[in-house]
């Protein structure tokens, strides 16, 4: 059976202090309404380069089986745009058990991402 796994780029320091029996929850849910989340590692490099290079500290990549997770997704444009690539919107916290994988993210002295 094959997952369909989304990508979530979360502030690490977050992260690692939440606490494990919750479902994570960012700090923008509740202006947002939802998690951004992106399909493919090309895409969320492309998406960390150009809204986070400049935002100082460590990020973790959580990768995210859809199927496990207990909050509906919806695939959607962003705003203000009508052209693909849609990108996953979880419409609630993060269930841990949906996080299959968090991996530390490399960057470059003046900010880039290296995915």
């Amino acid at each position: 059976m094959s997952r369909t796994i989304i990508f979530h780029l979360a502030p690490a320091e977050r992260w690692t202090t939440w606490p494990d029996h919750e479902p994570y929850v960012l700090a923008e849910f509740a202006a947002d309404g939802f998690v951004h989340c992106t399909a493919g590692e090309a895409l969320m490099a492309r998406v960390a380069n150009t809204l986070y290079r400049d935002t100082p500290g460590d990020f973790v990549l959580l990768v995210i089986d859809v199927d496990a997770l207990t909050a509906p997704v919806r695939w959607e444009a962003p705003a203000g745009a009508d052209l693909a690539p849609l990108f996953p919107h979880i419409y609630g916290p993060i269930n841990r058990e949906a996080v299959i994988e968090v991996r530390r993210i490399q960057r470059a002295a003046d900010g880039v991402f290296l995915l």
